[in-house]
């Protein structure tokens, strides 16, 4: 497995920004990814980028708002998060897998963070 440590959760204020960080280590994985767990609500997929073509994949709830980007050099993975809304409190995992994971199938990923707190609120 993919070791995976998150970083960058806080508070925030609605409208506001935080980045998120998800350093990687071990064995080595073809996708890499952001999910999230609201209060009472499913798991539910944020965003992925391929490390083989850069392709990148967001849930529409997040789309404009949220980037995906990677540093090779660091083998670390970074969540913008801007425009935040109250709905976007949640914990946030950083998630690694194969060629074929995806944010729309949960148990397509092999590696799991132990996640990061992120809330907005006034």
């Amino acid at each position: 497995q993919v070791q995976l440590v998150e970083s960058g959760g806080g508070l925030v204020q609605p409208g506001g920004s935080l980045m998120l960080s998800c350093a990687a280590s071990g064995m080595d994985y073809s996708t890499i990814g952001w999910f999230r767990q609201a209060p009472d609500k499913e798991r539910e997929g944020v965003s992925s980028i391929s490390s083989r073509d850069g392709s990148t994949y967001y849930a529409d709830s997040v789309k404009g708002r949220f980037a995906i980007s990677r540093d090779h050099a660091k083998n670390t993975v970074y969540l913008q998060m801007n425009s935040l809304k109250p709905e976007d409190t949640a914990v946030y995992y950083c998630v690694a897998g194969g060629l074929l994971a995806t944010i729309y199938i949960e148990s397509s990923w092999n590696s799991w963070g132990q996640g990061t707190q992120v809330t907005v609120s006034s």
